[in-house]
């Protein structure tokens, strides 16, 4: 940390990161973007001291290794737990964007084309090679995701998408970033051929991700030489950030069973109705569909939201104004524009997303400071 680093706003005084609901003190910041990132969770981070120990290779025969392999091995199994899987259908990458990549490098076995939803995340979507509307029946690679970062809409049914999401003979890769670990993993008809999922989204370290492979066969490595992951994905193994991973899905796996989540969804829309009522002109993106319970996607038309982002922050919330990965870009989102919002509806959206450690007291905070930005805003954009 640099000298200046304080005075130049750079290091805020953070918000409790072990979940515990005190009240906010003075100079403390409220963390609203947990679709970003999460706090690291106090399991995740006493599993990853635990790991640092742990001096061997994993790929290594003796004891020491051994030992780093069984830390991989048990995080495995956990991640499987969390979203219904084999542990052997779990491959730890990087991120969730190498598992994107990871996935988009099968599509020769599944026609040769890969193309995605206008709505999906561009770890996905940047890949596209042509509309899915434009498909026309040929055999394709499909992304369709579980939960959209932005608005938070689900399928009605909350199931991850599958072979009934596309037309017949197209493979779909679902994105379980946002879902897993805010809500139920379940499968509708048939599942999908790949997932891929983040650590950072459910309480775990940023750096480390996971390919799901689903199918019956190998997946087509993207990094080799080194046979790590049962030769799908070469490079040692990060034993640190998987120790992380596992804790961190297996504490989430809990979460979602007790209905912690099921509190935040009261939450969110406390919120919602606490803007409603100020302005009526306010438009809350899916709010009639299946959402992600702590997500809201609010539209403020005519007000730009990297300009409601820096007031917030300013007023000490950390919001977004789309997803992590574009948020700093001054767009509009594509997303919406995709789901008919117009260019300037799609330029006015910011994002909320809640987390475990939110309170009601947070939420009415915000919605305070929000609509006293709001009202200032409002001369000068008549």
């Amino acid at each position: 940390m640099g000298v200046g680093d304080e005075a130049l706003g750079l290091c805020p005084k953070p918000r409790n990161i072990e979940g515990q609901k005190e009240s906010q003190k003075e100079g403390m910041r409220t963390y609203l973007d947990h679709n970003a990132t999460t706090p690291l969770r106090g399991q995740a981070r006493k599993a990853m001291a635990e790991a640092m120990d742990v001096m061997g290779n994993p790929s290594s025969v003796h004891a020491e290794g051994r030992a780093a392999k069984l830390m991989i091995e048990r995080a495995r199994v956990q991640v499987a737990e969390l979203i219904g899987c084999l542990p052997t259908q779990v491959i730890f990458t990087g991120s969730a964007t190498e598992a994107a990549a990871m996935a988009v490098a099968q599509k020769h076995k599944h026609g040769g084309v890969f193309s995605a939803l206008a709505t999906e995340h561009d770890c996905l979507g940047v890949w596209s090679e042509q509309p899915v509307a434009e498909l026309k029946g040929l055999k394709a690679l499909v992304a369709v995701s579980a939960a959209n970062s932005e608005t938070g809409i689900v399928r009605p049914d909350g199931a991850v998408p599958g072979q009934d999401a596309v037309a017949e003979g197209q493979s779909v890769v679902s994105d379980i970033t946002q879902m897993a670990g805010k809500m139920p993993v379940v499968y509708g008809g048939a599942r999908p051929a790949y997932m891929i999922l983040s650590a950072h989204k459910l309480g775990g370290p940023k750096g480390v991700g996971a390919f799901i492979n689903l199918t019956a066969d190998d997946p087509t490595p993207l990094l080799i030489g080194g046979g790590q992951e049962q030769n799908r994905r070469s490079g040692t193994e990060n034993t640190i950030g998987i120790a992380g991973f596992g804790a961190a899905a297996a504490a989430a796996a809990q979460d979602v069973a007790s209905g912690r989540w099921e509190e935040i969804e009261e939450l969110r829309n406390i919120l919602e109705s606490a803007l409603a009522a100020s302005e009526k002109k306010t438009i809350f993106v899916g709010k009639a569909a299946r959402r992600l319970p702590n997500t809201s996607c609010i539209i403020a038309e005519g007000w730009k939201g990297e300009t409601q982002v820096m007031q917030m922050d300013l007023a000490g919330f950390a919001i977004s104004a789309g997803s992590a990965c574009s948020s700093g870009k001054v767009k509009a989102s594509t997303v919406l524009q995709a789901m008919d919002y117009d260019e300037i509806q799609a330029a006015s959206a910011i994002r909320v997303s809640l987390g475990l450690e939110t309170t009601r007291d947070d939420v009415l905070r915000f919605a305070d400071a929000w609509r006293a930005k709001y009202d200032k805003h409002q001369p000068r954009a008549a």
